[in-house]
């Protein structure tokens, strides 16, 4: 498969506007033509060198940031997208942040402010192991987790995940007004292979801990967390804060869509080494000649 038609395929995952957005067209198991597990390896690796190229620009240039949110199903390879996407990019620009369960400071402020916390700063790769979206999503089918969160009666009314909804697209056009370039990847599992994964873990000791109770109970409710997803992405996708929706049944076509939507991104921002500064160049000339001076 070559670089053009990967990029192709890639593109053809994004949702840039939500309007009659549904989730049935996308098929979690869907291969781009071409495309073999083995392919898809050397793809990988040739993805990840560059990657680290742009983003050596990135931090070098120190304009931009890039935002990546990862959400997901149990078992759809969150964790593991993760590491091997960002396995050869220097942890020196790059930060990753998991949401869990807000604590008592967190349910104190808006639920947009822990996230804020968490942003890239300019030069720096973000990555989000869940996100805001938990909060149109989790809490929306946990009616207990909003009770928590101490906000009036008089602003729980008609209209809530609408308006939370807005407050996260226009919290997301902020960012990108700022200079955050966001990508949001919804890694897109079948209910018959998150049982696989499922019933996978709970046969190998090494990966038992990786299962709870609650993932099993949450599985009951897969039909509505599907719904709560289709709303999200129809609500927020925009051309600067894409959804993608990325077939993620088999993990080697997931991890390559992956890391080339994200150097589509950077490359999209001509980004480039700084040049030295006319003004530099008499204390380099300086330096240079001490230097070779030396015994």
């Amino acid at each position: 498969m070559k670089l053009a038609a990967l990029r192709k395929a890639t593109q053809r995952l994004a949702i840039t506007d939500g309007k009659g957005f549904r989730l049935d067209r996308h098929r979690p198991d869907a291969v781009p033509d071409g495309l073999t597990a083995e392919t898809a390896e050397t793809l990988l690796a040739s993805g990840i060198a560059r990657l680290s190229a742009l983003q050596e620009r990135l931090y070098a240039q120190g304009s931009w940031s890039l935002l990546c949110v990862f959400q997901a199903i149990d078992a759809a390879g969150k964790d593991s997208t993760i590491k091997h996407v960002m396995s050869g990019v220097n942890p020196q620009g790059v930060r990753v942040h998991s949401f869990k369960a807000p604590g008592p400071d967190e349910l104190a402020h808006d639920f947009l402010w822990r996230v804020s916390r968490e942003l890239p700063p300019r030069g720096h790769i973000g990555i989000f192991n869940r996100s805001h979206y938990e909060e149109v999503l989790v809490s929306r089918l946990h009616p207990e987790i909003l009770a928590h969160q101490g906000l009036p009666l008089s602003r729980q009314g008609k209209g809530f995940w609408r308006h939370r909804l807005e407050d996260i697209a226009g919290f997301e056009r902020y960012l990108d007004r700022q200079g955050t370039v966001i990508l949001k990847f919804f890694l897109h599992i079948s209910r018959d292979e998150q049982k696989r994964r499922f019933l996978e873990r709970m046969d190998t000791p090494s990966k038992t801990w990786k299962i709870a109770p609650s993932d099993i109970a949450e599985r009951a409710r897969w039909d509505d967390y599907m719904a709560a997803y289709e709303k999200a992405i129809a609500a927020t996708a925009t051309p600067h804060a894409p959804w993608y929706v990325v077939p993620a049944n088999h993990k080697w076509v997931a991890r390559l869509m992956v890391v080339e939507a994200m150097i589509a991104a950077l490359e999209g921002l001509n980004l480039h080494l700084p040049a030295p500064a006319p003004q530099d160049n008499a204390w380099i000339a300086e330096a240079r000649r001490q230097l070779e001076q030396e015994g």
